[in-house]
Order: C-alpha cells, then structure tokens, then sequence
C-alpha cells in the first residue's frame, strides 16, 4: 500500500465518496462521516448537490458555450457523471485534465478516468496550492491559448487563508484566454442557506479528520470571481444553479466568464 494513504485517520475524498453512495471508503471514513452527519444532516444533500452542479455546468459550457477544454482541480474519487464523461457524451474531442493530490484517488484515476479516443483524459498528481505546477502538467493536454473551463469545486474551503485561496485562482484565470469559464463552489456558514449546521460539523471535521476545512461568507466566495463575468443566475446555492425548483444547500456555486 501507498506510505502516504492513512487508514486511521478520516479523509475528505473518502468520505465525500461515502456521502455520494460510493465504495471506496475506510471505515473511520464512514465513522467520521456518520458524526458530520449528525452535527449537519444534510450533508449527504450537499455532497450530491455538489455532483449535479458539476454535471449541469459542465453540459451547459460544452453544449452552448463550445468549450472542448476542461480542468478539474480537486477531482476525488471517480463517481458517476465524471467531467470527461459528462463533456465526452456531447462533444468527443472534449480534453480533460483532472487534478488531485490524494494517492488513493490517483490509484483509481488510472485505472477509472478514461475517455474517448477522440478526446484525452489525463490525471495530475498536484496540489492545488501549487497552481505553477499544475498550469504546466496541464499544458502537456490541454492548448492553454485556447479557452479552458477551470473547476474548482469544494477545494478553496481546504486553503485556510482567503489571500492564498484569492492568489491560487487569479493564477490559473491569468494563464487562460478570454472566453475561458471559471467553474465553482464553496461551504458557507451564512445562514441563508442553512449554514449555520457547518460551524459545529467543521469543527468535529478539524479535530477528528484531514484536510481542515473552513466555510466562507457570500462575500468572500464573490471575490474569487472578480474580474469575470458571471452566468445566470449569479451565486446562488450550487443546488439551485440552471436549477430553480431545487431547495438549497449550504454551498455557493457560480460559472463566470473571463472578457
């Protein structure tokens, strides 16, 4: 086994993939899981809200907005609907880069994300603080002169400090050309959309489990899309994003447009 995957202590890729209804799980994943669950029951609502954002966001760049170029910052497990095969389904030329620094999630991204012979679906062992390294494993994929979508979903609440979450992404934004998207979501704790079950449910997280996380107010999650343009209908819950009927959960979602 991998020296760098820890079977004692919870992690945030397995137990996201327990709360999605996955296998590829520990179980002090599902103990700390079940805990988190208990301080925040929708949780589990969260997880899966998160995964149809991707999905929904994903068709809508590739259907409508033509991109062929995607890169998935943060992937965690394989699950369902992966991005490679969300954009591959409507465009087959469509090139994926995913991006993760867990070992059990490289061990199954092998094995797992693989796309059309028509399009490529690479995997990146990095760290989203190191968003230098990350631009130039993915150039050996993806034609950075040419509009890529971004995703960073539910990584940002890792990077404890708001200046480094800011810097990580006017990084990757400045190294791809107008007409590329930025795709995104984060934890709150604003209490319009129910965030106050985070406090408790992310301090158990931090005490009891890796990475540490934090929750971010609407403010703070705008300032990562500075500088873009934003699609309808804004910064809404991820739940409800291209999804009005939906009822909210505690995690912002926006897709903007470089100019």
């Amino acid at each position: 086994m991998n020296d760098r995957i820890r079977t004692d202590i919870a992690h945030n890729a397995r137990v996201w993939n327990y709360w999605l209804g996955g296998k590829d799980y520990y179980p002090v994943d599902r103990e700390v899981g079940d805990r988190v669950t208990a301080f925040h029951p929708s949780i589990g609502a969260v997880a899966r809200a998160d995964r149809a954002f991707l999905g929904r966001a994903v068709t809508r760049l590739t259907a409508e907005a033509g991109i062929r170029q995607f890169l998935d910052i943060g992937t965690g497990l394989p699950t369902a609907d992966n991005t490679h095969e969300v954009a591959q389904r409507i465009a087959p030329d469509s090139r994926i880069v995913y991006v993760d620094n867990d070992p059990i999630v490289l061990t199954h991204a092998r094995a797992l994300l693989t796309g059309t012979p028509e399009g490529r679906t690479e995997y990146v062992d990095a760290d989203a603080r190191d968003p230098g390294r990350i631009l130039a494993a993915a150039a050996g994929t993806l034609d950075l002169s040419r509009p890529v979508a971004v995703l960073i979903l539910g990584i940002l609440n890792f990077v404890l400090d708001l200046d480094e979450a800011r810097a990580i992404v006017r990084t990757l934004m400045d190294a791809v050309p107008s007409g590329s998207y930025l795709v995104v979501t984060h934890p709150t704790y604003d209490p319009e959309l129910g965030g106050e079950a985070n406090v408790a449910a992310m301090e158990f997280w931090n005490a009891n489990a890796t990475p540490p996380i934090t929750a971010r107010s609407r403010a703070e999650f705008a300032s990562f899309l500075d500088g873009l343009d934003l699609l309808e209908p804004g910064i809404v819950s991820c739940a409800r994003w291209q999804a009005p009927e939906a009822a909210d959960v505690a995690q912002y979602g926006a897709v903007a447009r470089k100019p």
